[in-house]
């Protein structure tokens, strides 16, 4: 006799009703919706809500449904149309203080959705959108990490009054020289207590006792990481405000970022805000100096550096920071209410508020400047060779008279456009990049190609589930149609993990369901030929079918394992599209194990197993 205990089969009941359960969000489908987002110290309200369903009433664009969720605002709409027109004036109604972007919306029912169920995440292959491989400047970083440390070691050596010649950077770290060798022990030493991660070597030269210092193994490695992990913060920080929908900035490697926009049209200016590091600093004007005469004898007063405004006159500034773009922790765009020009509201933190109020009630009736400060990778061809270098664009945006001391907040304007005010002040409320980064890998997917490869893909699924089942009803009969039965649970249980765990599918991840699906019914093909074999051998039926389970399992289970090693690796060491092929066929291995082997033997206890002799099977 082939039973089941009654708690198998309720656990195989229990799975399968599971699966079709957070499988279902997938057969509604999505809208087309905008999501609207607040920026800097904006809220989503109410009263934002209202003024959206006006504005779309005047304009008669009709929604389907207008959602307030946490910190978002959602507008359904019926097509792409009535969409478009809703995205172009809510972004000219709102201005720059939210973000608008088009995106689509599950249609899932709100009983479905409260069961945690929700549709599969559709990749970029599938959805459309824009894809950038970024390799991060580690020279950079490490440089400014040793300018840094040159600042340290200058103001431990004065708070020790410790006479030196001079300090200054050297390609390997930092290098001191003192005048006697008890100036140089009590250096080293002060140095060392402070910042241990700096390893001292002594040399001398004439009348010279001199230190140099390195960066140790472990803090640079600790430098580069910190880099990388502020580079992917602040990107995250620029791509949200970008409105987009679900995106995806991860890490690669030790040195590289991927980031991935789904549904982003606009690729330049994607580039543009995510690639960019700009931030703003705040220095005094030289006063009694002549910036023209400086900039033709090329003789700059001490103390002072020669910029230039965006007329391409040259102006003397203060070597010394007032404050910079570290201090600031919040920047939005507007209008100059009393000359209507574009302007940036700047707030600064406690200690650069209070450095702000120090200097202007020091200095009533001066000027002070505004740099804009923006750093870039650009690629030069050299010798026939293209080589990548850092570039640093300085440039004064206004120069202005104190007319009164402020603090935290004040405006800062002399842009040139709308757009570049909204755009800087996005830059400054995300942060500075750690360091510069290089867009090396760049691909582009338009919504018409994505819609193209989901209906091939499912079409190539469709296609090779449909030869699967014929094949195995025509050749192994009632077991065969056990077997495409169990397949189709297959199918539902993969879908209903990918919906549940939100993990991301994509092109190949379609190919993995399809790899799966013969991987599925080849478990059932081994099962079938070994019970078979007993039959030929001269075993009663029910005796074949527990020895062609029983005898089977080994082998499946060895080739299955296989495949599944074979996929962690591909997932550990894989970048997105061989992640999700890894997935989805780690998912399909799993769930076909359990359909193939144990679903298909409880079909077949069920018909078979309680018969006490069977004559023959129809396999």
């Amino acid at each position: 006799m082939n039973q089941y205990p009654a708690w198998k089969y309720l656990l195989i009941v229990a799975v399968v009703v599971l699966g079709l359960l957070y499988a279902l969000p997938n057969l509604y489908g999505e809208d087309r919706a905008v999501q609207i987002s607040a920026l800097g110290n904006f809220e989503m309200t109410e009263a934002v809500r209202d003024d959206v369903e006006n504005a779309l009433r005047v304009e008669q664009i009709v929604s389907k449904s207008i959602e307030l969720n946490d910190d978002r605002l959602l507008v359904r709409f019926s097509d792409d149309e009535q969409q478009e027109k809703a995205a172009e004036h809510l972004r000219a109604h709102l201005g720059s203080n939210y973000s608008v972007a088009p995106n689509l919306a599950p249609a899932t029912p709100g009983w479905l959705e409260g069961v945690g169920g929700k549709p599969m995440v559709m990749g970029l292959d599938l959805q459309g959108g824009v894809h950038f491989l970024m390799e991060v400047d580690m020279d950079t970083a490490l440089r400014l990490a040793r300018g840094r440390y040159e600042a340290d070691v200058r103001n431990l050596l004065r708070t020790n009054n410790i006479r030196y010649k001079s300090a200054q950077l050297t390609p390997q770290g930092l290098s001191v020289q003192l005048r006697t060798e008890e100036d140089r022990e009590k250096a080293s030493s002060a140095i060392f207590s402070q910042l241990p991660e700096l390893t001292p070597a002594y040399f001398e030269t004439d009348e010279v006792f001199g230190i140099r210092f390195v960066i140790s193994e472990d803090k640079i490695t600790e430098i580069t990481n910190t880099a990388l992990q502020q580079n992917i913060t602040t990107l995250r920080n620029r791509v949200n405000e970008l409105g987009v929908a679900e995106p995806s900035v991860v890490q690669q490697g030790a040195n590289r970022i991927v980031v991935e926009l789904p549904g982003v049209q606009d690729t330049a200016r994607a580039k543009r805000i995510i690639g960019a590091t700009a931030t703003l600093e705040y220095r005094a004007v030289c006063m009694g100096e002549d910036p023209f005469a400086a900039a033709g004898t090329g003789l700059i007063p001490p103390g002072c550096r020669l910029y230039y405004e965006k007329n391409g006159n040259p102006v003397l500034l203060n070597k010394r920071l007032i404050v910079s773009g570290e201090q600031l922790i919040d920047a939005a765009a507007g209008f100059d209410p009393t000359q209507g020009t574009p302007q940036v509201s700047v707030t600064l933190n406690n200690t650069g508020g209070n450095r702000m109020r120090n200097f202007t009630l020091e200095n009533v009736n001066n000027s002070m400047a505004v740099v804009y400060v923006e750093r870039k990778s650009v690629t030069r061809e050299v010798d026939g060779e293209f080589i990548t270098e850092p570039e640093v664009i300085e440039r004064v945006i206004s120069v202005a008279t104190i007319q009164e001391p402020f603090g935290r907040r004040f405006r800062t304007t002399g842009l040139d456009s709308p757009q570049e005010a909204s755009e800087l002040a996005l830059l400054l409320r995300a942060g500075a990049l750690a360091a510069p980064v290089e867009i090396v890998q760049e691909s582009f997917i338009g919504p018409s190609l994505g819609e193209d490869n989901i209906e091939k893909g499912f079409n190539s699924v469709k296609i090779g589930f449909l030869l699967v089942l014929i094949f195995m009803a025509i050749y192994y009969r009632l077991f065969g149609l056990v077997a495409d039965l169990a397949l189709f649970a297959n199918l539902v249980l993969i879908v209903a993990l990918l919906s549940l765990l939100g993990a991301t599918l994509t092109l190949p991840g379609i190919a993995g369901i399809v790899l799966t699906v013969g991987m599925a019914v080849d478990a059932n093909v081994l099962i079938f030929e070994r019970i078979r074999e007993e039959l030929k051998n001269g075993n009663t039926p029910q005796a074949s079918i527990r020895a062609g389970y029983d005898k089977a399992f080994s082998t499946i289970a060895d080739a299955n394992v296989t495949t599944l090693i074979a996929a962690i690796v591909l997932f550990t060491f894989g970048t997105g599209p061989i992640k999700g092929f890894a997935v989805t066929l780690s998912l399909g291995i799993i769930t076909s194990m359990f359909t193939a082997i144990m679903g298909t033997r409880a079909v077949i206890n069920l018909i078979y197993g309680r018969r006490a002799r069977v004559k023959s099977l129809a396999i």
